[in-house]
């Protein structure tokens, strides 16, 4: 009883190697397209105020 026990076949667990699903490039990207967001909100933002601030200047006549 105890040699049959010991003789039993091991088992053998593989584990597959898992692979990022987001990469490298996934991740430039994203950091990239945030980026384009900010800038492009930011020269939305500029332009809004230039805007304003033309419109402001233009209606008031200079003093001098």
């Amino acid at each position: 009883m105890v040699l049959a026990l010991a003789q039993q076949a091991p088992i053998i667990v593989r584990i597959a190697p898992t692979r990022d699903p987001t990469g490298l490039a996934g991740v430039l990207l994203g950091a990239l397209g945030l980026t384009g967001a900010l800038v492009l909100g930011a020269l939305v933002a500029g332009a809004l105020v230039a805007g304003i601030l033309f419109l402001v200047r233009s209606r008031k006549p200079l003093d001098h």
